[in-house]
C-alpha cells in the first residue's frame, strides 16, 4: 500500500480536487492524506486572533467570508443535488462549531481546535466527492489514531496500533482519506504537528503500515537544484539520499517539511516528490541510494542570527564549550551552525525569542557580538573528505561573496556558508553557475 499526501494548493479549488481524484483513482489501494484548502489555515489563524482579542464581530465576519468560499466550492464540485445537500450540511455543521467559540473563554486549546477544522473540511468534502463518483473509499479520522506524547513527539506505537485497528474495521476499501497536520496530545486534547505537518503525517502513517512508498504531491516537480525564485533554469534532482533531502529541507527547500524524512528513513521507505500540475513528471525519489561523487543541490535558510563569543579564558580551557551550549539549552534554543577558534566560538540560531536572555548569560563568559538578518547557504551532495576538490569548488564559487562563517565536516553531505541576506541572490546564482553550469 502507498501513502499519498496532497498539499493545500493541490486541493485549493473544486477543479484541483477533481484532478486529485483522477490521480488517486487507479484501482490500487492507498491512504490519501490531505491538507486544508489553500488559504484556509491562514484564515483560521486570523479568526483565532480575533477571538483572542475578544473581537467577536471580527471573528464572525471572517467566519462568514470563509464559509462562502466553501459554499462556492460545493456548487462547483458536486454534480448532483443529493451530494450538494449532504456537503452543505457537513460544511454548515463545521462553521456552526467555529461560531460556538464566541460564547466561551478563548485559550490556546480552543485555537488548536479551530486550526484543525481546515483539514476536517477538506477531507469531508473530498470523501463525499469520491462517493459521488462511485469510488470505494472511506474516511479515516486522524484524531482517532494520530497522537503526540508529553514531549510533543509522535507516539508511534499508539499510531500504529490504532491505525491498524481502523483499517481492520473497514476492510476491503480501495481508498482511505485522512487528515494531515492534526492529532491529539497526550491528554486527549486536539493538537497539531505544527505548520507543514501534513508531510509528517504521511511519513508517520507510511512508517506505521510499512508502506511501499510515500508520495508527497505539491505544485513543484520535485526538489530543484537551486531556488527557482532567485535562480533561472533550475532543474529537478532525480535522486536524493535521505540525508541529502533532510539537509535541504532543514536549510530552506520549501517543498518538503524537515520532519518528514526521519520516519521514512528509519523504516527505509522511499519518498517520492511529485507535481499535481504535471503528474507525468518523474519528480524526485528520496531513498537510501545516493549519487556518488556529485553535488546535488543548493538551499538557503533566512532569518539567521549569528553570535560570536570571544574569551581569553577559552584558550587551553576545558569546559568552555559546555558552558556555552548549556546556555542555549536552558533557553530551549537550537543551534544551526558552529565554528570555533582558540579564543572564540561563533554559532547561529533561527529562533530569537529568548535572544536577550541568551546574550545576558553569554556575556558572563566573554565578549559577545551579534549579526542579524543573515542567511545560511547550504550546498548538499555526496561530500566525504576523500572526494577531493568539492570543497574548493564550492568555496571558489563564493569568491565574490563576503562570507561570515563556513561549516564543513559535520556530515558527509553538507557545506554551509553564512552570509548577509542582501547577498543571498548573488550567492545562489554564483553557486548555480559554479557547481551546475
Amino acid at each position: 500500500m502507498k501513502v499519498l499526501k496532497f498539499g493545500g494548493t493541490s486541493v485549493g479549488s473544486a477543479a484541483r480536487m477533481k484532478d486529485v481524484a483522477k490521480l488517486i483513482c487507479d484501482g490500487e489501494q492507498k491512504i490519501v492524506v490531505l491538507s486544508a484548502m489553500s488559504g484556509t489555515t491562514n484564515s483560521l489563524v486570523e479568526i483565532s486572533d480575533y477571538f483572542y482579542k475578544n473581537n467577536t464581530a471580527g471573528a464572525l465576519e471572517r467566519i462568514n467570508t470563509l464559509e462562502q468560499k466553501y459554499v462556492d466550492v460545493i456548487a462547483e464540485l458536486y454534480a448532483t443535488d443529493t451530494y450538494k445537500t449532504e456537503a452543505t450540511k457537513v460544511i454548515k455543521s463545521h462553521f456552526e462549531y467555529l461560531r460556538s467559540f464566541s460564547k466561551s473563554v478563548f485559550t490556546l486549546f480552543e485555537e488548536k481546535a479551530i486550526l484543525a477544522e481546515g483539514e476536517l473540511l477538506s477531507t469531508n468534502m473530498f470523501q463525499l466527492y469520491l462517493l459521488e463518483q462511485g469510488q470505494n473509499s472511506e474516511l479515516l479520522p486522524a484524531l482517532e489514531f494520530m497522537r503526540i506524547d508529553k514531549n510533543s513527539e509522535p507516539d508511534t506505537a499508539y499510531i500504529a496500533e490504532n491505525l491498524e485497528k481502523f483499517l481492520i474495521e473497514q476492510p476491503g476499501k480501495t481508498y482511505y482519506i485522512t487528515q494531515g497536520y492534526i492529532c491529539r496530545n497526550f491528554y486527549g486534547e486536539i493538537d497539531n504537528l505544527q505548520r507543514g505537518g501534513s508531510d509528517y503525517t504521511a511519513s508517520l502513517i507510511g512508517a506505521a503500515i510499512k508502506a511501499d512508498e510515500i508520495q508527497i504531491w505539491t505544485d513543484i516537480d520535485g526538489m530543484h537544484n537551486n531556488d527557482p525564485r532567485y535562480v533561472e533554469k533550475t532543474t529537478p534532482v532525480p535522486f536524493l539520499h535521505f540525508e541529502e533531502a533532510a539537509e535541504l529541507a532543514y536549510f530552506g527547500a520549501k517543498i518538503l517539511h524537515p520532519t518528514c524524512i526521519l520516519p521514512a528513513k528509519l523504516n527505509n521507505i522511499p519518498v517520492r516528490l511529485l507535481n499535481t500540475m504535471e503528474p507525468d513528471a518523474p519528480g524526485t525519489l528520496i531513498s537510501m541510494q545516493s549519487k556518488k561523487g556529485t553535488i546535488q543541490a543548493v538551499a538557503a535558510k533566512d532569518g539567521i542570527t549569528a553570535i560570536k563569543i570571544k574569551s581569553g579564558r577559552m584558550l587551553l580551557a576545558h569546559g568552555f564549550l559546555r558552558k556555552v551550549f548549556e546556555i542555549f539549552e536552558s533557553y530551549q534554543t537550537s543551534i544551526d551552525m558552529i565554528t570555533t577558534s582558540e579564543v572564540g566560538v561563533s554559532v547561529t540560531i533561527d529562533n530569537t525569542k529568548r535572544l536577550d536572555e541568551i546574550l545576558n548569560s553569554l556575556k558572563k563568559l566573554g565578549t559577545v557580538t551579534v549579526d542579524t538578518d543573515m542567511v545560511i547557504i547550504c550546498v548538499v551532495g555526496d561530500l566525504p573528505a576523500e572526494n577531493v576538490g568539492f570543497q574548493a569548488k564550492a568555496v571558489n564559487s563564493m569568491k565574490e561573496i563576503p562570507v561570515r562563517m563556513i561549516s564543513y565536516g559535520g556530515s558527509n553531505y553538507n557545506i554551509s556558508f553564512l552570509i548577509k541576506s542582501e547577498d543571498k541572490k548573488r550567492a545562489l546564482n554564483a553557486l548555480s553557475q559554479g557547481l551546475f553550469n
